[in-house]
C-alpha cells in the first residue's frame, strides 16, 4: 500500500509459504513498478533477513515499526525515577494506514472468507474491491 492505504501490488500464496518469503516476491514487483520508492514500513513480522535483502536487492530503506516497550529493567540504585510503560491502546505510526485498507477491503462479502480455489481469483477480486474504493473517492471526494 502507499501512504494513502491504496494496493500498489497484492499476492496470493499458499500458506505454507511464510510472510517474509512472500514479502519478497511482492517488494520485487514493486520496485520494479515503482522505481522512486526509497522507503518501506512493515511490521515487526518482517524484521531478520528481509532488512538486508530490501537494502541490497532494491536499494530502498525497510522501516519495521515497532510497539512501545512496557517493561524496562532499571537498578534499584539508579538515581533516575523508572519510566512509566504505556497503558491501553498505543497507535503505532503508519500501521494504521494498512488496517484501514484490510478494513476498507474487507468490506466486501466475497473477501469476507476465503472462498476462491485459486491464488490468481483471491488476487483478482482484491484487485476489484480496491478498484471499488477508489471509484467511491473519486465520486465522493473529501
Amino acid at each position: 500500500m502507499d501512504t494513502q492505504g491504496l494496493l500498489l501490488n497484492a499476492i496470493v500464496h499458499a500458506a505454507d509459504v511464510s510472510d517474509r518469503d512472500g514479502a519478497k516476491t511482492v517488494l520485487a514487483r514493486i520496485k520494479t513498478a515503482y522505481p522512486r520508492l526509497e522507503r518501506i514500513w512493515a511490521d515487526m513480522g518482517y524484521q531478520g533477513s528481509l532488512v538486508p535483502w530490501v537494502q541490497t536487492e532494491l536499494g530502498c530503506t525497510l522501516e519495521i515499526v515497532k510497539r512501545p516497550t512496557t517493561k524496562t529493567w532499571v537498578r534499584a540504585d539508579a538515581p533516575v525515577a523508572a519510566p512509566v510503560p504505556p497503558t491501553g491502546f498505543t497507535l503505532l505510526p503508519r500501521r494504521w494506514v494498512v488496517e484501514r485498507t484490510f478494513a476498507w477491503v474487507g468490506r466486501h462479502r466475497r473477501l469476507s472468507k476465503d472462498y476462491e480455489a485459486l491464488p490468481a481469483t483471491s488476487e483478482a477480486w482484491i484487485y476489484l474491491a480496491m478498484s471499488r474504493v477508489m471509484l467511491n473517492r473519486l465520486a465522493h471526494p473529501q
